[in-house]
């Protein structure tokens, strides 16, 4: 009797299309890790900020309605405090009707260009009793929070 050869398993063609899919796989799963990291760290930066913008644009407002115009003067951004000179705003803020009281309505951050910027949303309220609401820019410089723009 004659021995049969051993089965031997037939091979396979290769699969390049299962390989190059993979990779396409594990490339799209990296780029969804990278994108959900983003977001969580510009979350967690927008929700940092919203306090500090908060207490920036109180300061500045409770020192307009004290009087202490030098104090909220030193609140305001570089940009603004080049278009007013301290004198300037002192007398501009203490022209009537001036600011009597405030209320915070919103305070909101976003980012714009990879930078935090907050619009805080106040209710001013002037001598006489007109009642405006007005939104104040706060910005990041100098390592803190600085209000930005003519919003008084």
């Amino acid at each position: 009797m004659e021995a049969e050869p051993p089965w031997i398993r037939p091979s396979q063609p290769r699969r390049p299309v299962r390989a190059g899919l993979a990779i396409v796989g594990a490339a799209v799963l990296l780029c969804c890790v990278g994108v959900a990291g983003l977001a969580a760290w510009n979350v967690q930066a927008v929700t940092r900020a919203a306090g500090p913008v908060r207490l920036t644009a109180d300061g500045f407002l409770r020192q307009l309605t004290t009087g202490d115009t030098t104090g909220a003067y030193e609140r305001l951004c570089a940009d603004s405090r080049s278009r007013w000179s301290r004198l300037g705003f002192s007398s501009w803020v203490s022209t009537p009707p001036t600011v009597r009281d405030y209320e915070i309505v919103d305070v909101s951050v976003a980012t714009r260009g990879g930078r935090p910027r907050g619009t805080v949303t106040v209710r001013l309220t002037r001598e006489g009793g007109n009642v405006e609401e007005r939104e104040l820019s706060v910005i990041p410089e100098d390592g803190g929070w600085r209000v930005c723009g003519d919003p008084y």
